[in-house]
Formats: structure tokens, C-alpha cells, sequence
């Protein structure tokens, strides 16, 4: 029932969001976290995948198949930012992930997982950061002087 509701007001993301992403195998990062819904505000645990710079995430590590569609994706190139956050929702081992329209909040089990998730999606941001194209890299040793 859930998923025919999902797809009647097309919540499901679009595969575009995470074509060629082979999410289901070697995840640079995964494990459950709580999540604040979009629209109704309650906290669900879903199950996180970090890949490729798409963060996805699933009812539960059973349903992480070849052929599983993600409950949810966010590119992580387009955050600004990702913080703790256990003071914005009153809630141990919180943080929030933002872009320039909007602010996710995650809940760890742990310190240390809110630690390691920051921290790797702080890396993914810089890998996949559309801030800075390759276009506007200037290789200052390469230019006479």
C-alpha cells in the first residue's frame, strides 16, 4: 500500500538521479540512520547508502538490490554544507545536510557513526562539488612568469 501511495504522488526519485550508480555493491559508506521526513515531519530509520556522490536511501539493507528503487537520493555535489545539528532538533548524534533550498535532518546510533557519516559525506561534497569545474582550475606553475 505504502509503495502504490509513493508512486501516486510520485515520491519515488527519478532514475535519473541515480543512473549508473551501482549502489547496491561496495558503498563508499552504509548503515542505518533516522530521517526526518519531507513533508510530514515524523522520524523514520531507513537504511543509507553513500555512492558516487548520490546518497540513497531504503526501507531496510534487504531491499539494496540491483533492481531496488530507491525510497530516496540526494546528490551530494549540490550541499552546501553538512553539520551537526543535535541543537537545531533537540535530538543526540543529529545532523543536517543543506542546499540551497532545503535542510535534511539524519539521527546516528552513536557519536562516532554521526562522526564517520559527516565525514564522508564532507569528502563526497568536495569530490563532487559543481563549485569549482575544471574549467575554472588554473594551473598557476604552468604559466610563465
Amino acid at each position: 500500500m505504502e509503495n502504490l501511495w509513493r508512486a501516486a504522488t510520485g515520491q519515488d526519485p527519478n532514475p535519473d538521479d541515480y543512473r549508473g550508480v551501482e549502489f547496491w555493491t561496495d558503498p563508499e559508506r552504509a548503515g542505518w540512520l533516522t530521517k526526518q521526513g519531507d513533508y510530514i515531519k515524523t522520524w523514520r530509520r531507513r537504511w543509507f547508502v553513500l555512492k558516487q556522490g548520490k546518497l540513497l536511501w531504503f526501507k531496510d539493507p534487504a531491499s539494496v538490490t540491483r533492481g531496488s528503487i530507491p525510497r530516496g537520493v540526494v546528490s551530494v555535489g549540490g550541499c552546501l554544507t553538512v553539520k551537526g545539528a543535535e541543537d537545531v532538533v533537540n535530538k543526540a548524534f543529529a545532523f543536517e545536510l543543506s542546499t540551497r533550498d532545503s535542510t535534511m535532518y539524519f539521527v546516528a546510533d552513536t557519536e562516532k557513526e554521526k562522526e564517520d557519516w559527516i565525514n564522508s559525506i564532507g569528502r563526497s561534497i568536495v569530490q563532487h562539488s559543481r563549485s569549482v569545474t575544471d574549467s575554472e582550475v588554473v594551473d598557476y606553475d604552468s604559466k610563465s612568469r
